[in-house]
């Protein structure tokens, strides 16, 4: 029985989540907005992705200011509460190819594909148009990780020329009845990098974009 149910509170999560596919985020004074899809709008692909662990996000930014901005995405992993390292993902004035320093349109598109594997590896792929970016983090064993849109799942404002919260990828909070929960987290929007220390979550990494 309590399997089940932690099966009907992960499952409301996701529904919760596919229910926002191309829905735009609005809380925004910029002009800047965002656009997310989850996984596929074909039954048999999701169904492929779920069952292999599979997170796949599909995000695409508008604006009529995205136009010559660079753009820059950041990790911070946090283990037992504590940031251990603040990185770089991309920077697209670091490329090397002039082209691709700034955007030459006012949308901007980008995937994410992210897998826990065997050996306890967090193995990302960030796909842009004309190429892609692969790391890995270091997990724990765990097939409980979950990659959450922070600024279309918590309502967190985006903007031009400042960072914000963009992704975080993330273990479930157990509850006291022994449900676990990804929604609990994802959506209390605030203090963000303390998670650690309010759910009890041993490991997760967070995610920061600006365009400038």
């Amino acid at each position: 029985m309590k399997r089940i149910l932690i099966m009907a509170v992960a499952l409301a999560c996701f529904s919760g989540l596919l229910a926002q596919q191309k829905e735009t985020n609005s809380k925004t004074d910029s002009g800047l907005r965002m656009e997310t899809e989850y996984a596929s709008e074909i039954e048999e692909v999701s169904d492929l992705l779920s069952f292999e662990g599979i997170d796949y996000m599909k995000l695409k930014f508008s604006g009529e200011q995205l136009k010559g901005k660079s753009y820059k995405l950041t990790v911070k992993e946090i283990w037992d509460g504590k940031i251990v390292s603040d990185t770089t993902v991309i920077d697209s004035r670091s490329i090397g190819v002039k082209q691709f320093e700034t955007l030459s349109d006012t949308v901007f598109k980008m995937k994410v594909i992210s897998k826990h594997t065997e050996d306890n590896q967090l193995k990302m792929t960030f796909k842009f148009p004309r190429f892609r970016v692969n790391k890995t983090y270091e997990a724990i064993d765990s097939e409980n990780y979950s990659l959450r849109n922070l600024a279309d799942e918590s309502n967190l404002e985006i903007s031009y020329n400042k960072s914000f919260y963009l992704l975080a990828y993330i273990l479930p909070y157990e509850r006291e009845d022994g449900i676990l929960s990804w929604c609990d987290v994802g959506t209390s929007g605030k203090d963000i990098e303390n998670w650690g220390e309010k759910f009890g979550i041993k490991h997760y990494l967070l995610f920061e974009m600006i365009f400038e």
